[in-house]
């Protein structure tokens, strides 16, 4: 309920200013256009309003006959209300100029100057059909691109970080790094297959999948997750929680992907042969689930004089990362901002919107995730999966 509330607000109210500027300002009073257009934008409120609720409650296969319509109107609202928001100061400047011959007050033979100003129906609503329409074509031109980035092919980004640590023999260490693939109503098992084929074509020495592999349960998404028994890699592929773990029962998911031969890190660690620490812990999620991050728990044992990688589902915890001498985090969760402006707001959450910085002496790699939330739409931010090469210093 607080979900919806929160999203159900500001949805309204987009809902609310696309009618004034699509159908109010664009038909006469009391035409069937009005009447058509009001109801147009009632139906996409309530269908998108029915969408958020239907696809938590029904199994996938049922719940993307809503998410289709639902998510992609969704993006469409929000990038429909930018463009209007934008053309708000010409659309203005133009409506102000759209006025009748000035009409001539007073008496007598000769009228005195023109002090009366009549608006000009017609050219106004000629100007708001016209700033509709551009805006639309705006909208949609950039939904349909969006929607290529997201459903096409993860990027497959190759990206160095040197660890100080590293011995020379372990330069080269290649780590596949996936995160948020987001199974659901929108993505299945051609999305994992896909992902796991890109994986094994890069012959990696480890897989990482940092968090947010579902949006379901085991009993709904069981079978779109099976291909990733086939990950190969020479030392094995490690997976920690992400927030959506949470939401789709993280315990029956943590068996499910250990059944399939991806080892789950909940707060724990290895040495990988040849002198490298891997550690993962829990997703911050999971402190209202009884699942809380423990980093003392995950980093106990390990060995200080070898290069510590650690697996954590969301950047804002490389805070503690740091604290505990970590190398190197690898996460995911941001999206990369999935759609432009959102990467500017990601920041005020976490550290990292996507890519590699460094946070006091810990290198923190964010990636932009193999799949989507809500809207099947990618702008600014296409999906990755990310070959981290270890480099040694020396």
């Amino acid at each position: 309920m607080i979900f919806l509330l929160l999203l159900g607000v500001p949805v309204a109210l987009g809902h609310l200013y696309l009618w004034r500027r699509l159908v109010v300002d664009t038909t006469r009073p009391r035409t069937l256009g009005r009447r058509v257009g009001t109801s147009a934008i009632v139906g996409a409120f309530v269908l998108l309003m029915s969408t958020l609720v239907v696809t938590r409650r029904v199994p996938p296969e049922f719940g993307k006959f809503f998410a289709w319509p639902g998510f992609v109107w969704l993006a469409v609202l929000f990038y429909l209300a930018i463009a209007l928001g934008i053309a708000e100061i010409p659309r203005r400047i133009l409506l102000k100029r759209a006025t009748l011959a000035p009409v001539a007050v007073g008496a007598g033979p000769d009228p005195v100057e023109p002090v009366e100003v009549v608006p000009d129906p017609g050219r106004r609503l000629f100007i708001s059909r016209s700033v509709a329409i551009g805006s639309g074509i705006a909208a949609g031109s950039v939904v349909g691109y969006g929607m290529t980035q997201a459903l096409g092919a993860p990027q497959l980004l190759q990206v160095p970080v040197t660890l100080n640590k590293l011995q020379k023999s372990m330069s080269g260490f290649r780590i596949a790094v996936v995160s948020d693939i987001h199974l659901g109503p929108l993505l299945g098992r051609a999305h994992t297959e896909r992902i796991v084929r890109m994986i094994n074509e890069q012959e990696a020495d480890l897989v990482a999948i940092v968090g947010d592999l579902v949006d379901g349960t085991v009993a709904e998404l069981g079978e779109a997750a099976a291909p990733l028994r086939d990950l190969v890699s020479k030392h094995g592929s490690y997976f920690v929680t992400g927030n959506h773990e949470y939401f789709s029962g993280h315990e029956q998911w943590i068996s499910e992907v250990e059944k399939l031969g991806v080892n789950p890190l909940r707060n724990e660690g290895l040495t990988v042969a040849g002198g490298l620490e891997l550690a993962g812990v829990n997703d911050v999620t999971g402190k209202s689930y009884g699942d809380a991050p423990d980093f003392e728990r995950a980093l106990a044992g390990r060995d200080k004089n070898n290069p510590l990688v650690l697996l954590a589902h969301q950047p804002v915890q490389v805070a503690d990362a740091s604290s505990h001498g970590v190398d190197l985090q690898l996460s995911g969760h941001t999206h990369g901002g999935q759609m432009v402006p959102f990467n500017f707001v990601v920041p005020l959450q976490q550290p990292g919107v996507a890519g590699l910085s460094k946070v006091d002496d810990t290198w923190l790699y964010v990636s932009r995730g193999a799949g989507f939330w809500g809207p099947p739409v990618r702008v600014g931010a296409p999906p990755d999966i990310t070959m981290i090469e270890l480099r040694s210093a020396g």
